[in-house]
């Protein structure tokens, strides 16, 4: 976490990656109120809502639009075309400046062409500018995240933004993350490509942790601890967790976020992800990251120093503030969101973590502590089970088990230093074999299904 230009000396040209998601909106929200302190020059997304990822180009004037599905690319380009006829014309943005305050990395690439013919040019008459680029594909995102630009915020969703935080980090970029799969599933490989102070968390909880830590030294601090809210299920038995339902665990009880992230924090995954990755980013070890459960996401974490002192962050659960923090690191942006009401009482509590109910934290901790592949193949199984549970396909509680017979077969380079190649095949073995479990378990309820009991009828 080292220091970078202050954000208040010039504008910082941002690229978004996830643009249309829940972070990436409230991020272009953050934006679009701090013209003076943030400019969007690219964007990503995607590809499933390209009307309002046309919207957000328009508006912010941007060069280069990038999604990640190639059948999306007629629908943007309709939709950029209608968005800036009702603005008038397409706005150019400003021109994307030379970063500063980074260590030097390789030179900003040229505008690259269009990948397989999609760009967008419509000369669009006297006064008009040129619609954005558009790239498509599954190396698009990859290349918008090598763009020109002070700072690149990566909330792409899961595994799928590994590329886009290498390719930001080799160009040399500040890396805002909030995609912490790329971070967990890369591990060393991506910590040991980042410069001092290239990425900087956007996880309310690691950013918590990154301003607790200004207040002493390295060797002051005694552990970090990590608040979950315990998601819609807290202070349930494993008995009580059978039966829950996608739109039960949809039902976060603090927090507005994305169906899948919504879903970790039901099963406690994330908060496991979040010890690999804090692990990762302040170095410290796995014996010294706690987690306690703080069910009004008020407190969003601590950090504990050697004297018995212990500092803590808080605010509203609102993203917006570790965004607009992350943005403009080291300095924050004022009115990001509303602050706390001190003029009405307020009721905090803490208890601890229910391992037996929710072990997903417990066998994060042992994929984290196997290292190599081992957090890559605990990301993928989890991708594949939560798919499978919101299409009905897996119990809730049968996620983590999954998850876990996963990590526990996993027999990639734990310990090793590991390639791009190394993680890309352990997530492909991890989602293959969780495939083939969940394939088990609907068998298991079909059978269960076919075989019991009927119903009904006359008694006797």
């Amino acid at each position: 976490m080292g220091e970078v230009e202050s954000s208040r000396s010039r504008p910082r040209d941002v690229v978004l990656l996830g643009s249309t998601g829940s972070v990436g909106t409230q991020a272009a929200d953050v934006i679009r109120r701090n013209p003076d302190r943030f400019r969007v020059t690219g964007l990503a997304a995607g590809g499933g809502n390209p009307d309002l990822l046309a919207a957000q180009a328009i508006e912010f004037g941007v060069a280069v639009v990038a999604v990640a599905q190639e059948s999306a690319v007629s629908g943007v380009r309709e939709a950029l075309k209608a968005h800036a006829a009702r603005a008038g014309g397409a706005r150019a943005g400003p021109p994307p400046t030379a970063l500063t305050g980074q260590p030097p990395g390789p030179p900003a690439r040229p505008i690259p062409p269009p990948l397989r013919g999609h760009g967008l040019s419509d000369a669009g008459g006297a006064g008009r500018a040129p619609l954005p680029t558009v790239l498509a594909g599954t190396d698009a995102i990859a290349e918008v995240a090598a763009w020109p630009a002070d700072v690149v915020l990566n909330a792409v969703t899961g595994f799928s933004g590994l590329a886009a935080t290498l390719a930001a980090l080799r160009a040399g970029r500040v890396l805002a993350l909030a995609n912490k799969e790329s971070l967990i599933t890369g591990g060393p490989l991506v910590a040991g490509l980042a410069a001092p102070g290239q990425i900087v968390p956007v996880d309310s909880e690691h950013s918590a942790i990154a301003q607790c830590l200004r207040c002493g030294s390295g060797g002051e601090v005694a552990r970090l601890v990590l608040t979950a809210s315990g998601g819609p299920f807290r202070g349930r038995d494993r008995a009580e967790l059978a039966g829950i339902t996608p739109e039960q665990a949809l039902a976060h009880p603090t927090w507005n976020m994305g169906p899948v992230i919504t879903i970790n924090s039901a099963t406690l995954v994330n908060k496991g992800l979040e010890v690999i990755e804090a692990h990762l980013l302040f170095g410290l070890g796995f014996d010294k990251i706690k987690v306690v459960v703080h069910p009004q996401s008020v407190i969003h974490s601590m950090v504990e120093f050697t004297d018995g002192s212990t500092i803590a962050q808080a605010s509203p659960p609102d993203m917006r503030i570790p965004i607009a923090l992350a943005l403009g690191w080291p300095d924050r942006v004022p009115g990001a969101a509303p602050s706390i009401d001190w003029t009405s009482a307020h009721t905090w509590t803490f208890e601890p973590l229910d391992e037996n109910a929710f072990p997903a934290v417990s066998i994060a901790r042992q994929a984290g502590q196997a290292g190599g592949t081992a957090p890559a193949a605990y990301n993928a199984a989890n991708e594949v089970c939560v798919a499978a549970f919101m299409a009905g396909r897996l119990p809730f509680v049968a996620i983590v088990d999954t998850v876990a017979q996963v990590v526990s077969e996993h027999d990639g380079r734990a310990g090793e230093a590991v390639s791009l190649a190394d993680v890309r095949a352990a997530d492909r073995w991890a989602r293959a074999r969780a495939t083939e479990l969940v394939a088990a378990w609907g068998q298991r309820t079909h059978h269960a299904v076919g075989t019991a009991p009927k119903r009904g009828g006359s008694a006797g």
